[in-house]
């Protein structure tokens, strides 16, 4: 590549991992990443609209870029017809938006207008931006005292591909 890397310059698999790895370790970041690719709908829309930055990190070139998603820019996007999309698929990103920068949800809106895929992911999201896949059993032995027991899994699973 000549000049500056660009998100469009990358393959949609590849995109969604640099978003994914900058984004490691911020379990709302995460759970925001993993909406908008489980969405199927907003990565390709975010790409197309140059509403995603790349980033080299020299630690991580064998990894590949890590990229984030503009999301201060979405809501101006989305006023201007620049990035589109349904109803519930607007409220997921507006989710995303929540999780990720912190913007402020209508719950009420947010769950009243999604059906039931789209519920299914934004409960995923919601539960692992709470840590619920790192949750553990609370054990209590013989004398009472708590250590950490078997792992309980995510409250809700991300739904799978197919």
């Amino acid at each position: 590549m000549i000049g500056e890397p660009q998100a469009r310059d990358l393959d949609l698999l590849d995109l969604e991992s640099a978003l994914l790895r900058a984004a490691v370790g911020d379990y709302a970041l995460e759970a925001a990443v993993l909406l908008l690719a489980g969405s199927g709908h907003w990565v390709p829309q975010l790409q197309a609209a140059g509403l995603i930055g790349i980033a080299l990190d020299g630690d991580a070139a064998g990894d590949g870029p890590w990229a984030a998603v503009q999301w201060a820019d979405l809501d101006r996007a989305v006023r201007a017809g620049v990035v589109t999309g349904s109803p519930g698929q607007l409220r997921l990103l507006r989710a995303a938006a929540g999780l990720a920068d912190g913007q402020p949800v209508d719950l009420a809106d947010l769950t009243a207008g999604v059906d039931r895929g789209e519920l299914t992911l934004l409960l995923a999201a919601l539960a692992h931006a709470a840590g619920s896949h790192e949750h553990r059993e609370v054990v209590r032995d013989d004398d009472g005292a708590t250590h950490p027991g078997p792992a309980l899994g995510p409250v809700v699973g991300w739904p799978m591909d197919g």
